[in-house]
Order: structure tokens, then sequence, then C-alpha cells
């Protein structure tokens, strides 16, 4: 089991690799000298950052959050599992929010599955979701249709116009 307690974040982000279409998606944290990363899909990229977006709009208003810009992906991207779920909460007490990532598990596998926890500021959370929108917006366009990234191509293509 490779569980992971990150009670101070120097920085928390998500990036891909790999051309259009056929991007990975990670989640990389660094606490001092330890970098964790985890593989994810882009689908939960997008659930966090809008799950996020509405937590802190939520959030009393504390005065000025000092801006911070989400890093790039630091070499090598190594992901220590693939998470499976992804939770949210807020910590008043400490102004914190607190990220979950738990391992995917084959229904087969009797194992228990390992937890990464991350607190982060709110400036790390708000850099957080401005890159991953900017990273879901630089993919391939939806199908008008369906709603599913077209196909590479010329025009891109759907399998829903068969």
């Amino acid at each position: 089991m490779s569980s992971f307690e990150f009670p101070e974040v120097d920085w928390f982000t998500t990036g891909t690799v790999g051309p259009q279409g056929e991007r990975v998606f990670y989640l990389q944290a660094r606490s001092g000298d330890t970098v964790i990363s985890l593989k994810l899909e882009k689908q939960q990229v997008l659930a966090m950052a809008e799950y996020l977006t509405q937590l802190l709009a939520d959030l009393p208003e504390v005065g000025a959050t000092e801006w911070t810009n989400a890093p790039d992906l630091v070499e090598p991207i190594e992901p220590v599992w693939v998470v499976g779920a992804m939770g949210a909460a807020y910590e008043p007490d400490s102004d914190v929010v607190i990220v979950m990532a738990e391992e995917f598990k084959d229904e087969d596998d009797e194992t228990e599955a390992s937890v990464a926890t991350f607190r982060i500021g709110r400036a790390q959370t708000m850099a957080f979701v401005e890159r991953a929108h900017d990273l879901i917006e630089a993919g391939r366009p939806p199908c008008g249709w369906c709603g599913r990234p077209l196909d590479y191509g010329e025009d891109g293509f759907c399998v829903c116009w068969n």
C-alpha cells in the first residue's frame, strides 16, 4: 500500500503528457523533497475543478488571497498509482482545502486501496482550477450531438454521425 499524506503542499497541479486525443492526465504534488504523480482521467480533472470552483464560491471571505500559478508537471512523471475516486472538503479552522484521491482497484483485488491526502491553500486551489480548465479547453472540441471529443482529422469526426 502506497498511501501519502501531505499536511503542507509546496505545489499542487495537474497536467498532461502526449498529443491531443492521446493525452494522459496526471495529478502531481510536492512537499519538501517528495514529489508524487498520480494518473487520472480527463473527466476526473474536470469534475474536481468544477467541485473546487463551487467549494471556493461557498467559502467565507477572508480578504485578499495572494495569487499563484499552478506549475507544469516535473519530470520524470512516474505515476505511483491510478486514481479511482476523488473528493474534497474545507477545513475552516486552518482555512485549507483537503483533496483526497483513492487508488483504483479491480473488484477482484482484495488489497486495501491507497489514499493520498493533500492540504492546499485557497491560492493553490484557485490555481489548480484555472490550470485544469485550461487543460480541458486545450483538448479536442466536443461533438455537437453527443458531447464526446471529436476524433482527429481535418474536419473532426464522431462515431455518432454514422
